[in-house]
């Protein structure tokens, strides 16, 4: 009796393991494999996270995101650590602050990542654990030896339009023939991420990566001709902060960043906006129709309650608000994350939910490594979400700030081709007062940040609560002085904390 006693407990301790969401097997048996969940990491490119209908937009058409957040995890309160594409998207990948991994566009941080630091991001670590890797569309970071890396980490790699892996797939040859329109852009990544799909071996877990070009990009050669007429004519929303014309409220420095000049250009009229705030749903919505073919496939293949989706962008968009059309700074319609997380294993009770927690774009590294079990390396300095996801998460031991960065400068970026004189560049353009460079923390209730190169420090500071679209900067309000200072100080301890593992890079 005592024995059949155990072997109850055993198994009923065996089922509450099975079905925790952050399930750790990493023994590397074969039963522990199969526990494993598969993993797809779906990437835009500079979507807006109020461009989606699940985030409260009702000019859009997202119907199957929208259901991915229906059946999911939607987080209200997620921010880009860094927001423009290449760090962006080294930061996904390694779970490290930009001013830690270096890896962008211009001088001083235009850092190639080196081969033996990849090997320490997610793909890397999960293809290390048994995992079947892959990769569709734009890869976008500069890393060392390219080519010879991404054969060495995914079992499946196709960047832009080149096929790397498995370089000898007719099927794949055919998605990417040379004779297909250029506005099958996302249609080819669609087609490419259904191929991984229908030659995964069956039992052996998979972690798929896609990363749409769009909804980047405005031009009719981008725009997928069945979808433009869905949207043709149609009066899209303007937000409060959308500014006609140039900006008389930015601080001056801005003049020298390329949001200013594009937003004149580009988006500073009512008509200029409208033309393109429909481009962008045009190609919002034909990434929301590969979203429908990958959760259709999934559940043709029998794996979707064993599958988790996680859907966000590298970065937001202007757009015309602030008076600006780019990205990088540090105002919400940039640095605002959109983030939703589906995991077909989870209970009803754990579907359907919202999550107000501060999280970061840090986080989505460690985060994939938690839900497989594999344990995250040192120098990642995100957090697992998994707490949050199941709703066990001790919110007295989670963070209320996240850290905010820009070290973009498009001065350099112009002359990026004469790069023996871009130390000497950077120095005339800090002496010249022309450096933007920013850092800064975002809590639920303040935004602050400041333009630390420029002399005196231009500093913003900003009641969210009561001014959600950054246009009464409080940093001379005396009333404000101690939020302040707090503010201050939490950018300086999280910016320290962010380079520490720079002493812990594998070499």
């Amino acid at each position: 009796m005592k024995n059949i006693l155990l072997s109850l407990l055993l198994a009923l301790a065996g089922a509450v393991l099975i079905s925790n969401t952050c399930l750790h097997a990493d023994s590397g048996t074969d039963q522990a494999k199969s526990l494993r969940p598969n993993i797809v990491f779906l990437m835009t490119d500079d979507q807006r996270w109020d461009t989606l209908g699940c985030y409260g937009r009702t000019d859009v058409i997202t119907p199957n995101i929208d259901e991915l957040a229906a059946q999911g995890v939607v987080f209200d309160n997620a921010y880009y650590a860094v927001a423009i594409c290449m760090p962006s998207r080294a930061t996904m990948f390694t779970g490290r602050y930009f001013s830690d991994h270096q890896s962008g566009f211009t001088y001083p941080f235009n850092r190639t990542l080196p081969r033996e630091e990849f090997a320490e991001s997610y793909p890397a670590k999960l293809k290390q654990a048994g995992y079947r890797t892959g990769f569709v569309g734009k890869f976008g970071i500069r890393l060392e030896d390219s080519r010879k890396t991404a054969v060495e980490h995914f079992d499946y790699f196709v960047e832009g339009n080149s096929v790397v892996v498995p370089s000898d797939d007719p099927d794949l040859k055919q998605i990417y023939r040379r004779d297909r329109p250029a506005n099958e852009r996302t249609l080819k990544k669609g087609d490419a991420m259904i191929r991984f799909l229908e030659t995964q071996p069956a039992g052996e877990p998979f972690c798929l990566s896609i990363s749409f070009d769009a909804v980047k990009n405005d031009r009719d050669r981008d725009m997928y001709a069945p979808h433009v007429e869905i949207f043709k004519d149609k009066e899209m929303w303007v937000p409060e902060n959308w500014v006609e014309g140039k900006s008389s409220r930015l601080p001056e420095v801005l003049d020298y960043c390329r949001g200013t000049y594009l937003h004149v250009a580009r988006t500073s009229t009512p008509e200029l906006y409208q033309k393109l705030a429909r481009r962008f749903a045009v190609q919002g919505y034909t990434v929301d129709q590969q979203v429908g073919r990958l959760m259709a496939k999934l559940k043709e293949m029998d794996v979707l309650d064993n599958t988790i989706v996680i859907y966000t962008s590298d970065n937001g968009r202007f757009h015309g608000s602030q008076g600006l059309y780019d990205k990088a700074i540090l105002y919400d319609e940039s640095m605002k994350e959109p983030l939703v997380i589906f995991d077909g294993r989870a209970p009803d009770s754990q579907r359907g939910r919202r999550v107000d927690a501060m999280v970061s774009s840090v986080d989505v590294a460690p985060t994939i490594l938690a839900l497989a079990g594999v344990e995250a390396p040192e120098i990642m300095r995100g957090c697992d979400l998994c707490g949050l996801l199941d709703d066990t998460q001790d919110m007295s031991g989670w963070r209320d700030t996240v850290l905010m960065e820009n070290l973009f400068l498009q001065e350099i970026f112009s002359s990026s081709k004469k790069r023996a004189d871009a130390a000497k560049r950077n120095d005339e353009i800090i002496a010249g007062n022309r450096s933007y460079r920013t850092r800064g923390v975002r809590t639920e209730r303040y935004k602050y940040f400041s333009y630390y190169e420029h002399s005196p420090v231009i500093e913003e500071l900003y009641d969210l609560e009561a001014d959600p679209h950054e246009q009464n900067n409080l940093i001379s309000n005396p009333e404000f002085g101690a939020v302040l200072a707090e503010l201050r100080k939490k950018t300086e301890e999280l910016h320290a904390e962010a380079t520490e593992s720079r002493e812990k890079i594998p070499h």
